[in-house]
This record gives C-alpha cells, sequence and structure tokens, in this order.
C-alpha cells in the first residue's frame, strides 16, 4: 500500500430542516422524479451483528446528478447523495474520487476544511430538497448551523490473511504512516508534535486483519474492503452533533422564554396576580409545556434512531465517533436544560394550580356567606 493510494473522499454536510418528517410521504414525493433515485436504507449487517442493530425508522438515501466541482486538484462526482432521518436532519455527501500520492490528499483535506464552495452549495441542495417535500415536514426550518465531516476510503487491494500478515495490511500501513494520517485528519499542513499525532489516532477499531478505521473530530480514514456501514455509523453520529447542537440552541431560547414568564408572573400586580383563568398565563403555560415536549420528543427521537447494541464493529466506530464529538457531554448539558425546563413548568403549574384553588375557596366561601346571609333575611322577614 505505498506509492499511490486509491479511493474515494467523503465530504459530508448535516442540516436540520424540520421538526420530523414523515420518509414515506418523501419517498412517495420524490419517486417520480426521473432526475434521482430514491431507496431506504439500513445497515447492511455483512459482519456478524444482532438482528436489532438497525436504524429505526430507515433514513432514506436520495442521489441527485450534479456537475463535479474543483476542490484543489480533485473534483467531486457525477451524484450527490441526501439521506433524509425521520427526526428533521439530513446529510448531504459530496464524493470525490482520488488515485494519488498519500501526501496529496493532505492538500484535499485542506481544500476541504471550511470549503466555502461545498458549505454554500450543500445548503442550496438542502433548502430546495425541502421546498420539494414540503408536505412531508413537520414544522418545517432550515436552521442556520451545519456540522460537516470527512471520510477517506482507502481501497484495499486484494488480499488474504496470510498476506493482512505483512507490511501490506492496514495496521502496518496506520504505524508507517501515522504522522501523515494524523495531519490528513486534521486538515493540518505543519508537523504535528508526537503527542498530536498519538492523540489523532488513538481512536482505532478493526473487526479483521484486512480492515481498520481511524476516527476523528474532523474526519475518519477507513481502510476497508466493505466501508459503507462504519460510514452510515459515521454520519449518523455527524448528524447526531448536529442535532444536539441544534437542541441545545432550542432549549436556550425556550429557557430564556420560560425566565420571561417568570419574571412577568413575579412582576404581575395583585388585580392581575389573581386571574389564574386568564389567557395570557394560560397559554405562557401551554407554550412553556410545549417547548418542554418538543424538546424531549427530539432528544429522544434522536438517540432512539440507531440500535448500536453489544461490542460490535460498528458499534465501537459509533463510539469512538461519539467520543470524538464529545456527544456524552452534549447529551448531559441537553438532559440538564430539560430538567430545567420541566422544573420551571412544574413551578408555574403549581403557582397556577394553587391560585385556581384559593380562588375556587373564596368562592366557595363567598357562596356560604350569601347562603347564610339569605337564611337570616329569610328569618327577619318572617
Amino acid at each position: 500500500m505505498s506509492g499511490v493510494i486509491r479511493g474515494t473522499c467523503h465530504a459530508l454536510f448535516a442540516h436540520d430542516l424540520a421538526l420530523a418528517i414523515n420518509l414515506d410521504e418523501a419517498e412517495r414525493i420524490l419517486a417520480p422524479r426521473p432526475e434521482s433515485t430514491e431507496q431506504r436504507e439500513g445497515i447492511r449487517g455483512t459482519r456478524r451483528s444482532p438482528k436489532y442493530f438497525q436504524f429505526k425508522p430507515s433514513p432514506l438515501r436520495i442521489t441527485t446528478a450534479a456537475s463535479p466541482m474543483d476542490i484543489g486538484t480533485h473534483k467531486t462526482a457525477h451524484a450527490v447523495d441526501a439521506v433524509l432521518y425521520d427526526f428533521g436532519a439530513v446529510s448531504i455527501t459530496y464524493s470525490i474520487p482520488f488515485e494519488c500520492p498519500l501526501e496529496n490528499l493532505l492538500h484535499l483535506s485542506n481544500a476541504l476544511y471550511d470549503n466555502a464552495t461545498l458549505l454554500a452549495d450543500a445548503r442550496t441542495r438542502a433548502e430546495r430538497l425541502a421546498q420539494t417535500i414540503a408536505s412531508a415536514l413537520k414544522r418545517p426550518h432550515l436552521s442556520p448551523l451545519v456540522e460537516d465531516y470527512v471520510i477517506f476510503h482507502f481501497e484495499l487491494p486484494a488480499a488474504n490473511v496470510a498476506e493482512a500478515d505483512s507490511h501490506h495490511s492496514p495496521s502496518s500501513f496506520i504505524e508507517e504512516h501515522r504522522a501523515l494520517l494524523a495531519q490528513i485528519l486534521r486538515a493540518e499542513s505543519g508537523q504535528l508534535s508526537p503527542q498530536e499525532i498519538d492523540e489523532a489516532t488513538a481512536s482505532r477499531t478493526s473487526y479483521g486483519p484486512t480492515d481498520a478505521a481511524i476516527v476523528d473530530w474532523n474526519g475518519a480514514i477507513l481502510l476497508d474492503p466493505d466501508p459503507q456501514d462504519a460510514h452510515m455509523a459515521l454520519e449518523f453520529a455527524n448528524v447526531e452533533l448536529l442535532e444536539m447542537r441544534h437542541l441545545d440552541d432550542r432549549l436556550d431560547a425556550a429557557l430564556d422564554e420560560a425566565y420571561d414568564v417568570l419574571e412577568r408572573d413575579a412582576r404581575a400586580t395583585d388585580s392581575t396576580r389573581w386571574r389564574p383563568f386568564s389567557r395570557p398565563f394560560t397559554a405562557d403555560l401551554r407554550r412553556v409545556s410545549q417547548l418542554q415536549m418538543e424538546s424531549a420528543l427530539l432528544f429522544e427521537g434522536v438517540n432512539n434512531a440507531i440500535k448500536l447494541l453489544g461490542d460490535q464493529y460498528l458499534a465501537r466506530v459509533y463510539r469512538h465517533a461519539a467520543q470524538r464529538l464529545h456527544l456524552p457531554e452534549w447529551d448531559a448539558s441537553i438532559l440538564r436544560k430539560l430538567a430545567t425546563l420541566e422544573s420551571i413548568y412544574e413551578k408555574l403549574s403549581d403557582r397556577q394550580t394553587n391560585r385556581r384553588m384559593e380562588t375556587l375557596e373564596w368562592i366557595i366561601i363567598a357562596l356560604i356567606a350569601f347562603e347564610i346571609a339569605m337564611s337570616v333575611i329569610d328569618r327577619v322577614r318572617g
């Protein structure tokens, strides 16, 4: 595996289109379009894995013809893939075939880092797709956030297990080119320190002697004769990061709105305070409840979209990606904010309930007093 390296680089761009997507409806809308092909896809399971190791529901992949774009000395392929997820996200992928010395891939990696051309084109495609499947979108809104990720797939020469133990194996290739592979992963032209090289290439895993994967925060390298499943796991991790960022922003806005409701309630005058059935307060409470419910549903939808249980190869690939992208930290932050939002809702709800109860008590007291007064009046008249 020295000299010229052959393979494909995949540049991924994740966008959030809506609160949710009806994938069956989207597939029905896109089916008659001759310029694209659609398919529902799941993890194929080319390696032994549990039956529940799948997406639920399966994403919808759309392949559309496209004009090649120049990325440094390379060009994108004549097709662009878009993968729709039911929780409202889309991942747009540009494939860039290469056959060049390994050193040239560092230039490609640098060219892809924050590439303005691909970022703009991916957003345009996301906007166009959202317009096309508008009836399949629930609460459509194209978020300004975007998450990009790069996957380099090196095609391995045909080899048997005995050859895999030689200098042609993925492991020996990685050890021989660790410094350069680290630069490619980090899109860093300058020399890296030994510590940074170790850090960039630390998240490695393999299933057998003829495959290997290195996962980092900016990209991954797959040396695998059949990388599709690993690609899907990495793609989902990138989409999950986007959704976590999007949800975190939504929760920040929801908390700000909830705090405003609390402040308005605290500043309310006595005459306003004792209007537990008033529409403004009820509407505020309903709004906080809606924000809480939507955020919780989105969080559960993203986290339950893929089942990666058991100590399997793809589970390890996904775990490495999750750790590199700090998904556990995002999860913890979102859970804290969901708990805070729930606490605010409970306080508002308790206040409204207490005021209603006190109002009803005063009404009962007034009715009793009225009944007593009427009884006294009747006796006096009698």
